[in-house]
């Protein structure tokens, strides 16, 4: 099991009274992760639990947590997108920011959304055995986008490498399973 605890891209202006942590573990061909967010979560725009939860683009334009991952060595990879709200998405791409397209792989993503006054807790549990042979090593990414109620978005990643804040360099992409 990795624990890892997330950090606010600097210089892009204060981010909300929170922090991200959690775990990351690979048993078999299940990827598990739990984002743990808390602190002054008045102060973050939380989407609302959807009736139907269903598969969207553009969540990362709201608070959502964000896993990258890929098998070492090889340029492709996938991005997959949570939202509090229930919504969720899994991105296959070829490389670095090319050839987006939904993992067809995937045509639910039932996750956990727990909600409390001062935490919210994220947890998926991910067959990769869909998309990945089973003993293939790979390298991760685990990020997260925070809104506050005036709109403006922070990001949160293990490492910001670069001049931008970018989830997709596999510079960042730190945790090995």
């Amino acid at each position: 099991m990795h624990r890892y605890s997330l950090k606010p891209f600097p210089g892009a202006g204060p981010a909300p009274p929170v922090t991200i942590t959690g775990d990351l573990s690979r048993r078999g061909p299940v990827l598990a992760i739990q984002y743990d967010l808390r602190g002054r979560l008045g102060e973050v725009a939380i989407p609302s639990p959807a009736a139907v939860p269903l598969r969207k683009y553009d969540l990362w334009e709201a608070t959502c947590g964000e896993l990258f991952f890929g098998v070492r060595g090889a340029p492709n990879y996938w991005e997959v997108n949570l939202s509090p709200a229930g919504h969720w998405n899994v991105f296959a791409l070829s490389g670095y920011r090319q050839g987006l397209t939904e993992e067809g792989a995937f045509q639910s993503l039932p996750f956990g959304v727990q909600r409390q006054a001062q935490r919210l807790l994220l947890t998926l549990e991910l067959d990769l055995g869909r998309i990945i042979p089973r003993d293939l090593p790979l390298e991760v990414g685990i990020t997260a986008v925070v809104q506050d109620h005036d709109g403006r978005l922070t990001y949160w990643d293990l490492a910001h490498p670069g001049p931008e804040p970018d989830f997709h360099r596999r510079d960042s992409f730190l945790i090995r399973v």
